[in-house]
C-alpha cells in the first residue's frame, strides 16, 4: 500500500483501523497507525482488496463530499452556529441564579440545599445526556442529534418558565440540561471532522467560548432581568433565543461524520447500480442492535478503561466542580459581604469572564503553533504537542493561586476588585488548561472524539452539579478564607496530572497493555 495520507487523519482508513472500526476499537492518536493509499479499494478482513468498498474519490483532498475539503466559509459557518448553541445552553445553566431568592419566596421554601440544587441540577443533566447523545451521533450522525436536542431544549425551557412548583422546575431544568448538552458533547467531534490537526486549536477555542462564558454572562444578564421583571422572564428570554438558534441551525448545520457520509454514498451507489455489494469501508458487520449497545457503552468504557481519558477527565471534573462552587455562591458572597443588589451581583462574574477571555486568547495563539512548526519541518505530530509546558504549567498554577486570592480577600472584605482579580486568575487558568485537555483528547481519539468528549462531559458535569451542594456549608463551617484555601489545595494536588501526560502520554498511548478496544 502507498504511504500517502488522506484528508481525514492518518488514523482513518488503514487496514488496522478498518479492523478496529469493525470491532469498535478506537485509534490511539495522530499518526499512530500506518498510512493508507488514496484508492477506492481497501484491504478487507480476509486480506483481499474489493472494488465495492466505498471511500472518498481519488485524490481525496479534492473530493467535495469530504468535509475536510469544504470551503472555509462553510466550515466556519457550521462552527459558528455550533458555538452559538454551545454558548446558549451553559448560559441557561446559570442565568437563573440571581432569581433563586425570588424562586424560594414564590414556592414558599427557605432550603439552602434547594437554592443551590435548582441551579446545579441543570449541570446534572449534562452528566446523563452525553451517555445517549454521543453514541447516537456516532451511529446516526451529528446533525439529527443536534436538531432533535435543540427542539427538546426549547420545549423544556418553556416548561421551566411555566413551572408551578419547585419540584416541577427542578425536573424540567434537569431535562433541559440533558437535551442542551448535545453541542457540548458532539461539537468537538464535528470540529475533528472538519479541521486538520494544525487548524484544530483555533476552532476548538471558538467552540469552547460557550461552555465557559455562558455561565458567566448568564448571571450578569439574569441579575438585571430578575430585578427589572421576574425570574420567569429568564426562561422566556432563553426560549426566544433558543427558538431563533434552532431555526438557524436547520439551515446552517451539515452532516460531517465520515462513517455516516460514506454509508450514504454506498447507499446511493447501490441504488444507482442495482448492485448490493457496495458498502462503506468503515461499515460494521455487527447487527444494528448490538452496534447501538456497544455505542451506548463506549463513553463509559473509554472513561473506565483508558488511563488517559480517566485521569484527564478526573482532572477536568474536579476543576469544573471547583468552578461551579464559585458560580453558585458568587451571588450569596457578594450580596452578603459587599452589599451588592440582585442586579449588580451578576457583575461579580465579570472577573472570571475577563480572565477566561485572556486565557482563551493565550491558548488559541499557542495551541496550533507547535503543530504547524512540526508539519513545516516534516516531524511527526503527536497529541502530546497540545500539552506544552508553557501552556499547562502556568494554567495549572493559576487555579490554586486565584482561589487563595479570592478566598482571603472576601474573608477580610478587602475592596471588591481584589476578589475579582482572584477570579480572573482562576478563569485564565481554567480555560487554558481545558483547551489543552479537550484538544489533546480529540487528537488522541479522533474517530471517537464525541465519545471521548462525552466521557469528559459526564464526569465534569457530575462534579459540577454535586460540589456546590456542600459549598455554602463549607463556607459557614470554616469561613471563606479557609474554605477557598481547601479548594486551592485540591487544585494544587491534582496539578501534576496534565504535566505527567506531557512527559509519559506517548508511552502510555503506544503501550499495547493500555490499548483498549472501544
Amino acid at each position: 500500500m502507498s504511504d500517502k495520507t488522506h484528508g481525514n487523519d492518518a488514523n482513518i482508513g488503514s487496514k488496522e483501523n478498518v479492523a478496529s472500526e469493525k470491532s469498535l476499537d478506537g485509534p490511539i492518536g495522530i499518526d499512530s497507525h500506518p498510512k493508507t493509499s488514496n484508492t477506492t479499494t481497501t484491504v478487507s478482513d480476509e486480506g483481499t482488496t474489493s472494488e465495492f468498498d466505498v471511500w472518498w474519490n481519488v485524490p481525496e483532498n479534492e473530493d467535495p463530499a469530504n468535509p475536510r475539503n469544504w470551503s472555509n466559509s462553510k466550515k466556519w459557518t457550521i462552527i459558528a452556529s455550533l458555538s452559538l448553541v454551545t454558548f446558549l445552553t451553559p448560559l441557561a445553566s446559570s442565568m437563573s441564579a440571581p432569581g433563586v431568592p425570588q424562586m424560594l419566596t414564590d414556592f414558599k421554601t427557605d432550603s439552602t440545599l434547594l437554592a443551590t440544587f435548582v441551579i446545579s441540577v441543570f449541570v446534572l443533566g449534562f452528566a446523563f445526556g452525553p451517555l445517549v447523545i454521543a453514541p447516537l451521533s456516532e451511529w446516526i450522525g451529528r446533525v439529527p442529534v443536534y436538531h432533535v436536542c435543540n427542539v427538546l431544549f426549547l420545549i423544556f425551557t418553556i416548561l421551566c418558565a411555566v413551572s408551578k412548583s419547585m419540584a416541577m422546575l427542578i425536573v424540567f431544568r434537569f431535562l433541559a440540561g440533558c437535551a442542551g448538552v448535545a453541542p457540548i458533547t458532539c461539537g468537538s467531534g464535528t470540529i475533528a471532522d472538519l479541521m486538520p490537526p494544525e487548524r484544530r486549536g483555533v476552532a476548538m477555542s471558538l467552540w469552547s467560548l460557550g461552555p465557559l462564558f455562558g455561565p458567566i454572562v448568564g448571571p450578569i444578564a439574569g441579575g438585571f432581568l430578575v430585578e427589572a421583571k421576574h425570574w420567569r422572564w429568564v426562561f422566556w428570554v432563553i426560549a426566544i433565543v433558543s427558538g431563533a438558534s434552532t431555526i438557524l441551525c436547520f439551515f446552517t448545520l451539515k452532516e460531517t461524520y465520515t462513517p455516516v457520509l460514506l454509508e450514504r454514498k454506498a447507499a446511493q451507489l447501490r441504488k444507482e447500480t442495482g448492485d448490493s455489494s457496495y458498502r462503506s469501508r468503515l461499515h460494521s458487520d455487527l447487527p444494528k442492535k448490538e452496534l447501538f449497545i456497544q455505542s451506548i457503552i463506549r463513553p463509559m468504557k473509554m472513561l473506565l478503561c483508558s488511563p488517559i481519558i480517566f485521569l484527564m477527565c478526573s482532572y477536568v471534573a474536579v476543576m469544573y466542580g471547583l468552578l461551579y462552587i464559585l458560580f453558585t455562591t458568587y451571588t450569596f458572597v457578594f450580596e452578603e459581604e459587599y452589599g451588592f443588589s440582585s442586579g449588580t451581583a451578576g457583575l461579580a462574574f465579570l472577573g472570571s469572564g475577563v480572565g477566561m477571555l485572556l486565557g482563551l486568547a493565550f491558548a488559541a495563539t499557542q495551541s496550533d503553533k507547535r503543530i504547524r512548526r512540526k508539519i513545516a519541518s516534516g516531524e511527526a505530530i503527536l497529541p502530546e504537542d497540545r500539552l506544552r509546558y508553557t501552556l499547562i504549567v502556568p494554567a495549572c498554577l493559576c487555579l490554586p493561586v486565584g482561589l487563595f486570592i479570592y478566598g482571603w480577600s472576601t474573608q477580610y472584605r478587602v475592596h471588591w476588585i481584589v476578589p475579582q482579580i482572584g477570579n480572573a486568575v482562576i478563569g485564565f487558568g481554567m480555560i487554558a488548561i481545558l483547551m489543552c485537555i479537550q484538544t489533546y483528547l480529540v487528537d488522541a481519539f479522533p474517530i471517537h472524539a464525541a465519545s471521548a468528549t462525552a466521557a469528559n462531559t459526564v464526569l465534569r458535569s457530575l462534579l459540577g452539579a454535586l460540589f456546590p451542594l456542600f459549598a455554602l456549608k463549607l463556607y459557614d463551617r470554616v469561613g471563606l478564607g479557609w474554605g477557598n484555601s481547601i479548594l486551592g489545595f485540591i487544585a494544587l494536588a491534582i496539578a501534576p496530572i496534565p504535566i505527567g501526560f506531557r512527559i509519559f502520554g506517548e508511552r502510555i498511548r503506544t503501550n499495547p497493555k493500555w490499548q483498549v478496544k472501544f
